[in-house]
C-alpha cells in the first residue's frame, strides 16, 4: 500500500507538470533561451549587489534559503532533474547551480558565533528569486491538498490526525488538516522552548557559573542553570568549547594563592532553581533532576547525548568533583562540599559562561536534548522573574509566546521538553513558530532553524530518509515521539524554490516506525511539488 500511494501522488504530479509543460508547449524555444539567459544574468547582478547591502538578519534569512535547496538538490539531483519538467528560467538556474554546489555548510553547535556565509549560497541566491523574498512561485491550496491529502489518509497514522503547511515568504497556510486541534506534541514542543527562550534573552545570551568568597577561608560554587557545564578534559578541534568545570578550577585556584589562601571549605549553591528536581515521568535516562549545578547532564557515561545512566543528586555530585579538580591545583577542601547559599552580596573570585544562547537551543533541536530544554525553559522564567520551577517555566514560557501573538488557543505546557504527555499544541502552533523564526525581522529567532536535524544527515533525521532522494538532505525537521505519539516540525524548499514550513502530528498510533515512515513521506512531498 505505501508504495501505491507513493506512486499515485508522483503520477498526481507528474500529469500537474505535464500540464504546464503543455501549456508552454507553444512557445519558442530559442526565445526562452534567450529569456533565461538575460534573466539569469540579470538576477545575478542583483543578487550580487543586494547580498553587499543587505543587513546581516536578511543575508542569514537568504543563507537559510539557499543552503536548504542546494543540500537537498545536491542529495537528489538525479530524482529532481527525472521529475522535470525544467521548463523556467528559475528551475533551469537552480539545477545548474545544484549540481557543482560543494558539500559544506551545516550545523554550528559547539562555536557559537554568528553563521559566516554558506559557501554554497552565493552560487544559488539568483536561483531562488533573491533579493525578492518569495519571487519563487507559490503553491496553491489544491495542489498541495492534492499531493498531501492521501498521505493524511494512511491507516499507519492515529486516529487524530491534524497538519500544518505556511508559505515563509507570505504567511499564509497553504494546506490545513485540523489545524487548530490540539494534540500532544511530544519533542516538538521544544520549538516552543526555544522560541520563548530566544525571545526573552536573546540569542548571545550566556549562562554564568561562578565561585564567590562566602568568608575569611570559605567558597562556594554557585550555579547559574548551565546544563552543558563540563568537568571532561577538552577535546581537540575548533570553535567555541563549553564552559568547563577545570578552566573554573584553575580560575579559582589562582584567585586562592593571590590571597594566601590554600585550605578553604566548600559550598555548593543550586538556588537558582526551584520546587521539584524530578520530571514529573519519575528517574528516567531521557533527564537528569532539573537543578541549577550540574556538570555534563549529569551522565555518568560518557555519552553527550540521547539516553544514559543519570546523577540522582547533580548539584553535590558537581560540587565534589569541583573539590578533587581544586585539589590537583593545589587547593585542599576541608571536609565535603555541602549545600549553602552565596552572601547576599558576594565578591566573585571566579567565572565560566556557556555557550551563548543560539547554540544551546541549536543542540537542544538537533539532538532533542531534554536536559537543555528544561534548563532553557527555566531561563526563560528567571527572565520573566518568574519562579524558576516547572510552573513558573510553563507560565514563562505561554507569556513569552503570547507576546510573540502566536496562536495559542488549546495549548497546554507542562514542561519545557515535551516528555510530559499532558503538553498540548496545534500543528497551527507549530507551523507559526517556524515561521516566525524564518522571519528577516526577527534575526535572534534564526538559530530554532539552522538548529533543525537534516533528513538523513545529522541529529535524531540521521537514521531517517535513508534512500529517500526527495526528502533527504532537503528537509529539515524537529521530531517527536511518545508512545502513541508521532510529531515532525520543520522547513523544506520545495521543487520551485519556495521555503514553506509544515507541522504534522498523529496520536493513537500502534507501530511507531511505521508512523514515521508516515510522517516523513508526506514531508518529502512537500519539498518533492511544486503544487500548483
Amino acid at each position: 500500500m505505501p508504495e501505491t500511494r507513493t506512486w499515485q501522488v508522483r503520477w498526481q504530479s507528474a500529469q500537474r507538470f505535464a500540464r504546464v509543460a503543455a501549456r508552454r508547449a507553444g512557445r519558442s524555444a530559442r526565445t526562452a533561451a534567450r529569456a533565461a539567459q538575460r534573466a539569469a544574468h540579470t538576477t545575478s547582478n542583483a543578487a550580487q549587489q543586494a547580498w553587499q547591502t543587505a543587513p546581516r538578519h536578511t543575508r542569514q534569512t537568504w543563507q537559510l534559503t539557499a543552503l536548504s535547496a542546494a543540500t537537498g538538490l545536491s542529495v537528489a539531483v538525479v530524482a529532481v532533474a527525472a521529475a522535470g519538467p525544467w521548463d523556467s528560467g528559475q528551475r533551469t538556474a537552480e539545477r545548474a547551480a545544484a549540481v557543482p554546489a560543494p558539500a559544506t555548510g551545516g550545523e554550528h553547535h559547539d562555536d557559537g558565533r554568528a553563521p559566516g556565509p554558506a559557501p554554497s549560497a552565493p552560487a544559488v541566491l539568483t536561483a531562488l528569486g533573491t533579493p525578492a523574498r518569495g519571487a519563487a512561485p507559490a503553491p496553491t491550496d489544491a495542489g498541495l491538498a492534492d499531493a498531501l491529502a492521501p498521505l493524511l489518509a494512511d491507516p499507519a497514522l492515529g486516529p487524530l490526525r491534524t497538519a500544518s503547511v505556511v508559505d515563509v515568504a507570505n504567511g499564509r497556510q497553504v494546506f490545513g488538516e485540523k489545524p487548530d486541534e490540539a494534540a500532544t506534541p511530544a519533542s516538538t514542543v521544544k520549538l516552543a522552548t526555544a522560541v520563548a527562550a530566544l525571545s526573552r534573552l536573546g540569542a548571545d545570551h550566556r549562562i554564568d557559573t561562578g565561585v564567590v568568597l562566602a568568608g575569611k577561608d570559605r567558597i562556594v560554587l554557585v550555579g547559574g542553570g548551565d546544563p552543558t557545564l563540563t568537568a571532561r578534559a577538552s577535546g581537540a578541534g575548533p570553535g567555541e568549547r563549553p564552559a568547563s568545570l577545570r578552566d573554573l578550577a584553575d580560575a579559582t585556584a589562582r584567585a586562592l594563592k593571590q590571597r594566601k589562601l590554600t585550605t578553604v571549605g566548600l559550598g555548593y549553591d543550586a538556588s537558582a532553581y526551584v520546587g521539584p528536581v524530578e520530571h514529573p515521568i519519575g528517574p528516567n535516562e531521557n533527564i537528569a533532576p532539573v537543578t541549577a549545578l550540574m556538570t555534563d547532564e549529569a551522565r555518568l557515561d560518557d555519552s553527550d547525548h540521547g539516553t544514559g545512566p543519570r546523577s540522582t543528586d547533580p548539584a553535590r555530585d558537581a560540587a565534589g568533583t569541583f573539590a578533587g579538580l581544586l585539589k590537583e591545583r593545589g587547593i585542599t577542601v576541608t571536609g565535603d562540599p555541602d549545600e549553602a547559599h552565596a552572601p547576599k552580596a558576594p565578591e566573585r573570585i571566579a567565572v565560566v559562561h556557556s555557550l551563548p544562547l543560539s547554540a544551546l537551543v541549536e543542540r537542544m533541536l538537533t539532538y532533542s536534548d531534554n536536559d537543555i530544554a528544561e534548563a532553557l525553559a527555566r531561563q526563560t522564567a528567571l527572565a520573566a522573574h518568574q519562579p524558576a520551577s516547572f510552573d513558573g517555566a510553563a507560565q514563562a514560557v505561554r507569556d513569552a509566546l503570547a507576546a510573540q501573538h502566536l496562536p495559542l488557543t488549546g495549548a497546554v505546557f507542562e514542561d519545557g521538553s515535551g516528555l510530559d504527555r499532558d503538553d498540548k499544541v496545534s500543528a497551527n502552533l507549530l507551523s507559526h513558530l517556524l515561521l516566525a523564526a524564518a522571519a528577516p525581522s526577527k534575526p535572534d529567532l534564526r538559530p530554532i532553524v539552522t538548529g533543525l536535524p537534516v533528513a538523513a544527515f545529522t541529529g535524531t533525521l540521521s537514521g531517517r530518509y535513508v534512500g529517500d532522494t526527495a526528502g533527504a538532505g532537503t528537509v529539515r525537521a524537529k521530531t517527536g515521539t511518545l508512545t502513541g505519539v508521532n510529531s515532525l516540525a520543520g522547513t523544506v524548499v520545495d521543487a520551485d524554490g519556495r521555503l514553506l514550513a509544515f507541522a504534522f502530528m498523529t496520536t493513537g498510533t500502534t507501530d511507531p516506525q511505521a508512523a514515521q515512515k508516515a510522517l516523513d513521506r508526506m514531508a518529502s512531498t512537500v519539498a518533492n511539488c511544486g503544487c500548483r
